[in-house]
């Protein structure tokens, strides 16, 4: 590769393990600091993105167009610093549920394996507790099918948490 382009991928390797120690230095009991560590975070990625883009010459997560189904339901789930469906509940008690990154990839991995409609019925079934007859009531579907949704569902949660442990 070019000398040129390998200072290039240094400078944002270096920028980028700089963002990374400041993000660290931060107070995350702090909500004020919560809100700098979004934006951080949001320039680590970008980073990230921009020396793959670099080292491989090619945009990164592209395969052959496969994964542009599902594209923009993945980028709002890895841009997630809060949980949104909880926010509400914790709000009263003036606290806030933040996951790291590693986490926040963990499960938009989790969530972009599933379909649209085994996501939709395991949140519901297990994030809200919902029964599975109320579920079917409410998307329009027979029950065992919501049940095959969610086992569904539930078997790709476990195959994404036993890949990401070992």
């Amino acid at each position: 590769m070019l000398d040129w382009a390998n200072d290039l991928i240094e400078e944002y390797t270096v920028g980028q393990l700089e963002l990374i120690k400041r993000a660290d230095l931060l107070d995350r009991k702090n909500p004020d600091a919560m809100d700098d560590l979004t934006q951080i975070n949001s320039m680590i990625e970008s980073m990230a993105f921009s020396i793959d883009w670099m080292a491989t010459g090619r945009q990164p997560g592209t395969y052959r167009g496969a994964e542009k189904r599902a594209i923009y339901q993945i980028q709002y789930i890895d841009n997630m610093e809060t949980i949104p469906d909880i926010v509400e509940q914790l709000e009263e008690d003036h606290k806030h549920l933040f996951i790291s990154k590693e986490e926040r990839l963990i499960l938009a991995d989790i969530f972009a394996s599933m379909s649209h409609r085994e996501r939709q019925c395991y949140v519901l079934h297990e994030g809200q507790g919902m029964s599975m007859g109320k579920i079917a009531d409410e998307v329009g579907l027979k029950k065992r099918t919501v049940q095959q949704y969610i086992e569904r569902a539930r078997q790709k949660v476990k195959e994404r948490v036993e890949k990401n442990v070992s």
